[in-house]
């Protein structure tokens, strides 16, 4: 589930109102999932070769190591999930998940540095259990399960992610390869053609507009679509 509070207007109750409402359609049975992406833990200075400059490493100093009480910059409802006293919460250090129900455990215990939302990742682990993508005041350009689509594309976009974790007990930098961004570009295009083949389900809560779709179904069209208007700008 991807949210966005202010979008709906006035909650009453707030982004814990909202967790509420959710945990109590899933019903005990349910499980929820949301990103608790921390993308500032990252090098500041990713492009300086090394030596570096005193100020340069002072910089990289200053980036605090992840871990599980390490707010989220994904928005108020994922920092109330991040709050409830079940939830449980992944280890990577830019883009964990965060989940509570019984089904959390399975979704949250690993995730490979590298390609983080691909294979071995919680959202294989969703695709796995079919689950479905909740998008609630947001649009695709958001919905991260394209990136998880798109990390089944062979030419897919790359980015390098940097950032500071512990290995055997010291503090070292990790490079570790990923998807691209998309930034906008194929995302909200991908969404919008698999909403128009009847695929995902809206509906209009207070002032936002919510989507709901199934993972599986969503993957196995915007895999090869990606692919298609990838392969278009090579």
């Amino acid at each position: 589930m991807h949210a966005s509070l202010s979008a709906f207007g006035a909650v009453e109750g707030g982004a814990e109102a909202v967790v509420g409402a959710l945990l109590e359609c899933l019903t005990p049975s349910g499980t929820l999932a949301v990103p608790t992406f921390t993308p500032e833990i990252s090098d500041p200075y990713p492009q300086a070769e090394q030596p570096t400059s005193d100020k340069v490493m002072a910089a990289r100093d200053e980036i605090p190591l992840f871990h599980d009480a390490t707010p989220t910059s994904m928005g108020a409802v994922p920092a109330a999930v991040l709050a409830h006293p079940d939830r449980l919460r992944g280890t990577h250090p830019q883009a964990s998940v965060a989940a509570i129900g019984p089904a959390a455990r399975r979704i949250t215990h690993q995730q490979p540095l590298a390609y983080a939302l691909g294979t071995g990742s919680p959202f294989d682990a969703l695709h796995e259990l079919d689950a479905d993508i909740l998008l609630l005041g947001v649009g695709h350009n958001r919905n991260s399960f394209l990136h998880y689509a798109e990390a089944h594309v062979p030419h897919h976009r790359r980015k390098l992610r940097r950032f500071p974790h512990l290995i055997d007990g010291r503090r070292v930098w990790v490079e570790a390869r990923d998807v691209g961004d998309d930034n906008g570009a194929h995302f909200p295009r991908v969404g919008a053609e698999f909403a128009a083949i009847g695929q995902v389900r809206t509906r209009t809560i207070g002032l936002a507009e919510c989507r709901l779709m199934n993972s599986r179904a969503l993957t196995q069209y915007a895999a090869p679509r990606l692919g298609e208007l990838l392969g278009a700008e090579a």
